[in-house]
């Protein structure tokens, strides 16, 4: 089982558009510190998943055929903006398994083309045949899940966007070891945010969930920017999520 960042950003992503900050000008000129939409992918045998859909360019980088499903977190347009162009294709269904929100985005439900929309209920373990998810709900603005994955001895948690984690995905994370959390850390320390973690939050939630591994991400530019000029000390078994990381 096999985790690949493929974007590590909030929703405005790195560079901000029109933004001169330290960081944002760092992004324009060197790509490997921009940031896409958050989303990953899941690799688990010869089979692959994709973790949210806000790239535009899923057709370019999963040709027909080579995506066995999508994994949504939640329907915030970041999260799912890919699919709006995906669902023309043509070839059989892609099945996209969601929180059950009623709302979805736009006009997905009604005019899903090729996507097969499949809600998950929280806390309900599904066998997939080569591993095992587990949703668990998270505190944001929208019906949100992340995930947790388990194949054999190795289990991977996918927690964005939140912020905090209720006292049941705690004990849900602290039924076995984890090997990988993947966790928001959207701003600062010093900066509140009510739908996300700052650095500080999500540090502190690593220590309580004790992982081998933990990646943040959904980062905005106020984040990158503080920690270009602050350089603070990480956690070692911390680190900072960038796009392709795996």
């Amino acid at each position: 089982m096999r985790l690949t960042l493929l974007g590590t950003g909030a929703a405005g992503g790195v560079p901000l558009y029109g933004c001169q900050c330290r960081a944002c000008q760092r992004a324009r000129d060197y790509p490997r510190y921009q940031r896409g939409p958050c989303s990953a992918l899941l690799e688990v045998g010869h089979k692959h998943y994709l973790l949210d859909a806000g790239l535009m360019d899923l057709d370019r980088r999963f040709p027909a055929q080579t995506l066995d499903a999508i994994f949504l977190t939640h329907f915030h347009p970041d999260h799912v903006q890919g699919l709006f162009h995906l669902r023309w294709g043509t070839g059989g269904h892609i099945p996209v398994y969601c929180p059950p929100d009623q709302e979805g985005c736009a006009d997905l439900y009604k005019n899903p083309g090729i996507l097969k929309f499949r809600a998950m209920q929280p806390f309900v373990r599904e066998d997939m045949g080569n591993f095992y998810i587990t949703p668990l709900p998270l505190i944001h603005s929208k019906l949100t899940f992340g995930y947790l994955f388990e194949s054999g001895h190795k289990r991977i948690a996918y927690l964005t966007d939140t912020k905090g984690l209720s006292r049941e995905v705690l004990n849900c994370l602290h039924a076995g070891f984890i090997d990988l959390v993947v966790l928001d850390a959207c701003t600062p320390p010093c900066v509140e945010h009510a739908n996300h973690n700052s650095i500080k939050e999500a540090i502190a939630l690593v220590d309580e969930i004790t992982p081998r591994k933990a990646i943040l991400t959904h980062i905005n530019h106020d984040l990158d920017r503080w920690l270009l000029e602050k350089q603070p000390p990480i956690p070692q078994n911390v680190l900072i999520a960038e796009d392709e990381m795996p």
